[in-house]
């Protein structure tokens, strides 16, 4: 099992495509955050979710063995790696979870979706674009 959550931090304002925000996944195995860490790791979080969801679609859609994604102006990152039953998703610390195409997918779309940013963002065009090119990778989600 692998949960995804994004997270904007309080106290910015309205909401904009270049709020700092945190990245958490979640596996049997451990936690990746980038939340509470010195030096900081928060990163421009919806930048990254862009640069996320768009690596990720590559990645699962081709062949190459490892994905790594750093945020948007942090340090904070992950690698995943294709492994004889799946996939590995791990921080700089290790593995956090061992999971399937489809599970890691669903969990990146689901948070993706609920993270908010106005249509009128100068961001949210590149959202929509990345998310509409995830959706159909994840079962009985392409519309």
């Amino acid at each position: 099992m692998i949960t995804v959550q994004f997270t904007v931090r309080p106290g910015q304002g309205p909401a904009s495509g270049f709020d700092l925000g945190d990245m958490s996944v979640a596996g049997d195995l451990g936690t990746a955050d980038s939340a509470g860490h010195i030096p900081d790791q928060g990163m421009m979080i919806h930048l990254s979710v862009v640069q996320l969801l768009d690596g990720l679609a590559e990645f699962l859609g081709g062949t190459a063995p490892v994905f790594s994604f750093t945020g948007a102006d942090t340090s904070f990152g992950l690698v995943v790696r294709r492994t004889k039953d799946g996939l590995s998703v791990a921080d700089k610390k290790g593995v956090v979870a061992r999971t399937t195409p489809a599970e890691l997918a669903f969990a990146v779309l689901c948070a993706a979706e609920d993270l908010d940013l106005p249509r009128g963002d100068p961001v949210a065009s590149d959202r929509e674009a990345a998310l509409a090119a995830f959706r159909p990778l994840v079962p009985g989600r392409a519309g």
